[in-house]
């Protein structure tokens, strides 16, 4: 009888912990990225309507260094949901990049796209890319998308990442910090508009500027493809004056494979329907369509979030 017990226990906390089960008391973590980039504002905001709209669901967003930590906490079992941009993806479904081998994962949807962000400190004689040899630069933190994406322009520019610049490795708060500091002379950070990083550098520092990278979109293109695209920013999202031309990449949500089909399917749906409510956190969100959703290759949909799109035609 005690072995019996004993076996009933140890089902019973394993069917209680996790997302992966699909049953009652899901417990899902959102990886996310840096507190003032949207990819935490958005998951904060998902895991709220998550918990809300999903029975027996109770949704968390995590602080991580976003697209390369967030893939890794999927494959290895300590998240259910992440964030990342598409670049870092197919890097890890390839098993190339960042990553050593095919990682475990599908995903839900492409969510919004990303802009790549080249802050300038006032003060700083730069225009182009190419004009950052020889100054101290963050490329984003370890394991980010940030800095796969910061790496590339600098390659496509002429420049090697790790000798050509004093290379620092901050998260976007740090990052707003060292240019106010004036320990920095430019920061690379990729993400949604706004930024809230960036809303507060530029309302501290209105001298600031960012940089037009439109010069380095088409070697970047043709060394890993198609999926950089050149994008606008009006600057006026971030109080200053002016539109720039830069690189943009599309961000999607990511699950573990082993999800289950009917919380995958349950996810989507609440991702779409509550689209207003997510829209309230952050603008973002009001990038959310169903035909561009399912354009997520060369990473696969997962079976329940495939059900969902049929279902909405």
């Amino acid at each position: 009888m005690k072995r019996i017990m004993a076996l009933f226990g140890v089902a019973v906390l394993i069917a209680g912990c996790g997302g992966g089960s699909g049953g009652a008391g899901n417990r899902l973590s959102i990886a996310t990225g840096g507190t003032t980039g949207v990819y935490y504002v958005y998951g904060g905001g998902l895991a709220k309507q998550l918990s809300a709209n999903i029975a027996n669901t109770q949704a968390t967003a995590s602080v991580t260094s976003a697209s390369i930590e967030n893939i890794k906490l999927l494959a290895t079992g300590k998240a259910d949901i992440g964030f990342s941009q598409s670049d870092t993806a197919a890097d890890a479904v390839n098993g190339t990049g960042s990553f050593t081998e095919k990682q475990p994962i599908k995903a839900l949807a492409r969510i919004y796209d990303n802009y790549a962000h080249v802050v300038v400190a006032p003060g700083v004689a730069a225009g182009k890319v190419a004009d950052l040899k020889g100054r101290t630069v963050s490329l984003g933190p370890p394991n980010s998308g940030t800095q796969v994406v910061a790496r590339r322009m600098l390659e496509a520019a002429g420049l090697n990442p790790d000798s050509d610049i004093s290379k620092q490795q901050l998260s976007i708060n740090e990052s707003v910090q060292a240019v106010k500091d004036g320990t920095i002379d430019a920061f690379f950070w990729v993400g949604g508009l706004p930024t809230a990083g960036v809303v507060d550098l530029a309302t501290t520092r209105s001298d600031m500027k960012m940089l037009d990278t439109s010069d380095v979109l088409a070697k970047m293109q043709a060394e890993h493809g198609e999926q950089y695209v050149g994008l606008d920013i009006d600057m006026s999202v971030y109080k200053l004056t002016g539109t720039i031309k830069t690189v943009g990449i599309a961000n999607v949500l990511l699950v573990p494979d082993t999800m289950n089909e009917q919380l995958a399917y349950d996810i989507t749906r609440t991702l779409f329907e509550k689209k207003a409510e997510l829209a309230a956190v952050h603008p973002e969100a009001n990038k959310l369509d169903l035909r561009l959703a399912q354009q997520v290759a060369p990473v696969a949909l997962h079976l329940g979030a495939v059900r969902y799109f049929k279902e909405e035609g």
